[in-house]
């Protein structure tokens, strides 16, 4: 068990997608993180950099557009959560944290959704 609140930095991590605060979402992540994202074709990121060029334009999209929480619970391994954009659009995103509380790796995927949906994760 971790000594550091997992479902705390998550709160935070939904709160920077929110404001569209790109540095705040950084911080969250460890420096050698890894996202995986599913929604559009395998893709993968890794560092800051990668991860900054992948959510710099995404975080604009949520912040027109809309970011909801749908669900959140831990995990034997981390946290699971599901976000929605717009009010429609769901994502689920699975985080793992380093000994540090930060993140070492996302995976994120499309939800059950609507099958005229995209997904912009």
């Amino acid at each position: 068990m971790s000594d550091f609140d997992q479902m705390g930095i998550i709160v935070d991590w939904v709160d920077a997608c929110r404001k569209g605060d790109l540095t705040a979402l950084l911080d969250l992540y460890a420096d050698d993180a890894q996202l995986e994202c599913t929604c559009n074709g395998m893709q993968r990121y890794q560092g800051r950099g990668e991860l900054e060029a992948y959510w710099q334009p995404r975080l604009s999209a949520f912040s027109s557009a809309g970011f909801g929480l749908e669900e959140i619970h831990p995990t034997p391994h981390g946290v699971d959560l599901e976000y929605s954009v717009a009010g429609a659009l769901r994502i689920q995103a699975s985080f793992r944290f380093n000994p540090e509380g930060k993140i070492r790796s996302t995976v994120c995927e499309p939800a059950r959704q609507n099958a005229h949906d995209g997904c912009v994760c």
